[in-house]
């Protein structure tokens, strides 16, 4: 009869394992918020990513360097996104929502603090895409000149602050009736 043999640990890679640890915890901050909101535990993040709380606080000392790291790859998503030259404004504010849908917990948390060091690179690149995607479209007589860039986040930030507010089951329309304002007030006149 043979002894069961204890589990061996698992190796620690030191760090090489960083760039997957930290991938790892931005997923699992996605889920855990999306399932309890910012009430859950910043623990939970840890043990869904299968990583230890050390390393969860070696990438991301607080809650608000998590969000921001979810809204650079958010952001990292619309520069891709909105590269080609077909996409629209249009195509903008239904990623916004796409990604609104599953990062509301996070919209609030990033925020309350709009000055904080960390969120203001993201409001200049997010600006970079709007800029980009309006020139396109005010060439192309899609968009009304009356429209501005500030016009574009300004909307894209009142809709994602909006569907972050509303209850799950009712995203949709407000999504749908928010995108119909917008297009109304940024057509051509």
């Amino acid at each position: 009869m043979s002894t069961p043999r204890p589990e061996q640990a698992k190796a620690n890679r030191g760090p090489a394992a960083g760039p997957g640890n930290r991938a790892a915890l931005i997923a699992a901050a996605r889920e855990v918020y999306a399932e309890e909101g910012l009430s859950a535990p910043f623990s939970a993040v840890a043990r869904r990513a299968g990583v230890g709380q050390g390393s969860l606080y070696r990438h991301f000392p607080d809650r608000a360097a998590l969000a921001v790291a979810v809204f650079e790859e958010n952001l990292a998503d619309l520069e891709e996104f909105t590269a080609p030259a077909d996409r629209t404004i249009d195509d903008l504010l239904d990623r916004v929502v796409a990604q609104a849908m599953v990062s509301t917990a996070f919209i609030d948390l990033i925020t309350a603090d709009l000055h904080d060091p960390r969120v203001a690179p993201l409001g200049i690149r997010f600006r970079d895409v709007v800029s980009r995607l309006l020139a396109r479209e005010h060439a192309l007589g899609h968009v009304g000149t009356h429209v501005e860039a500030e016009d574009v986040m300004m909307a894209t930030g009142m809709l994602a602050t909006e569907l972050a507010r509303t209850d799950p089951g009712q995203r949709d329309d407000v999504a749908r009736r928010a995108r119909a304002l917008f297009r109304a007030a940024f057509s051509p006149r």
